[in-house]
């Protein structure tokens, strides 16, 4: 089991891992070995909720394809159990944030005593400018 967060949970059989040959360079250890890792995460056939399925497949994330296969490719540490545990950890972030939910803004008046203030304010800022024009002697 993977555990995204207490509510949401996807069987193992759901992620696909498989490890590849890393780009980039690094000489003889990049050349011969299959450390970094392609996970891939067909969001239609997923155990989630159809209403978490439609925010995934809505976000704008170019990883995402038209087939609905998010696709993550770790390749940023040098062995293949971290490059695992970083692209486990990109999938969970990823849900977690697509499927947070933002509290609606309320609108406010500012208070009376606010106005007031604001209006005291820049009836000082006046005078104190004011003093400053030109001096007779």
């Amino acid at each position: 089991m993977i555990f995204i967060s207490n509510t949401i949970s996807l069987n193992d059989s759901e992620v696909d891992i498989s490890a590849i040959r890393a780009q980039g360079a690094g000489g003889q250890n990049v050349n011969k070995v299959s450390s970094a890792i392609h996970l891939r995460f067909d969001i239609p056939a997923s155990s989630l909720s159809d209403v978490i399925k439609q925010r995934l497949l809505d976000s704008k994330d170019s990883r995402i394809t038209k087939e609905g296969v998010l696709i993550i490719k770790a390749q940023q540490f040098r062995t293949q159990e971290r490059n695992r545990i970083d692209a486990l950890e990109r999938l969970q972030s990823f849900i977690i944030k697509t499927t947070h939910v933002n509290k609606t803004r309320k609108a406010t008046k500012p208070s009376r005593n606010a106005k007031r203030k604001r209006v005291d304010a820049k009836t000082q800022r006046g005078k104190t400018k004011a003093l400053r024009g030109k001096v007779d002697f």
